[in-house]
């Protein structure tokens, strides 16, 4: 059998071959950006740091290097995808670095966004909202976009958090969760993470929760939300517990810290009052209502919402 380095100096010096590799090599070096580079570098990169580095410079030439090529990051076609490849010297020799691309950059600023944003129980749409798609058309729409463009404005100047959330009130339909996600996308822009909770699942989770004994880490993680929004409270069924344990103790946390929270209901103030009077038994038990909205009115800003409704149009 022949030694594998006959063979290697056989098929290299083979006519065919040489040929290949020295159009493969002018090709490479015909190309702007690896003369650029060469040029820049121009007094210590010699012939043989050339040769020796061919291979790094046909990696490069061979990448893409316009991101438009590419419709998303696990489109890339790259080696690293979402990479643009840099040529550099290292040690006297040619070598490669990637650096991240537009699309790669854009990707990771989305999904920092996205991880300032945590969820239970709530709608995709309402977590993509953003207050710029919100329709201003209506008297009651137009002083809700301005209270949370005013709202997220006192954050930029000022670096802090209002202490007062809204409390946002309607019919059915007219966009009161989705003006609360887009409230929590524009505050995540800020690097600022909201709690966004759909009250009357949570409250079953909550019962549940007993169980698994996760309940005072779920409470903890919901009381302690830097922001708080609280959706559709009022469409849940409520039991003394629900109402006097968990409901009542989140808002009196937030009230007790100035944290901010949002709440959305079909009822306003005093309806709301009216339901949490009555428990899963029937019973009115006025007390208690009154002081789970004493909460509510310290820490939140009364608005109502009206219009259409938006689900009729979909």
């Amino acid at each position: 059998m022949e030694p594998i380095s006959e063979t290697l100096k056989r098929v290299v010096n083979a006519p065919a071959f040489s040929e290949r590799y020295a159009k493969m090599k002018e090709e490479i070096l015909e190309d702007l950006r690896v003369q650029s580079f060469l040029s820049q570098n121009s007094d210590v990169i010699t012939k043989d740091v050339v040769d020796r580095g061919l291979g790094k410079l046909y990696e490069f030439t061979s990448q893409h290097h316009d991101c438009t090529a590419c419709e998303s990051v696990s489109t890339c076609k790259n080696v690293v995808k979402g990479h643009l490849p840099q040529l550099q010297l290292e040690r006297g020799s040619i070598d490669l670095t990637y650096i991240k691309c537009r699309n790669k950059i854009v990707e990771e600023e989305r999904n920092a966004v996205s991880a300032q944003i945590a969820s239970m129980h709530m709608p995709k749409d309402v977590l993509s909202a953003r207050l710029s798609s919100f329709r201003f058309d209506h008297n009651s729409r137009i002083d809700l976009g301005e209270a949370a463009k005013t709202f997220i404005q006192q954050v930029k100047e000022t670096g802090e958090l209002p202490s007062k959330g809204f409390y946002i009130f309607g019919e059915f339909g007219v966009g009161k969760s989705y003006i609360l996600g887009a409230i929590a996308n524009e505050l995540a822009e800020l690097k600022i993470r909201s709690v966004l909770v759909y009250v009357p699942e949570f409250l079953r989770e909550m019962k549940q929760a007993i169980q698994d004994h996760s309940l005072s880490e779920k409470v903890d993680f919901v009381k302690k939300a830097p922001v708080l929004m609280l959706d559709d409270m009022g469409a849940e069924s409520l039991s003394n517990w629900t109402r006097d344990e968990i409901l009542g103790t989140i808002l009196h946390y937030r009230m007790a810290e100035n944290l901010p929270t949002f709440i959305t209901s079909n009822f306003d103030y005093d309806s709301l009052e009216e339901h949490l009077a009555y428990n899963g038994k029937g019973d009115r038990e006025l007390v208690k209502a009154g002081r789970i909205m004493e909460r509510i009115r310290a820490i939140t800003i009364p608005i109502m919402l009206s219009g259409k409704n938006r689900r009729d149009e979909r």
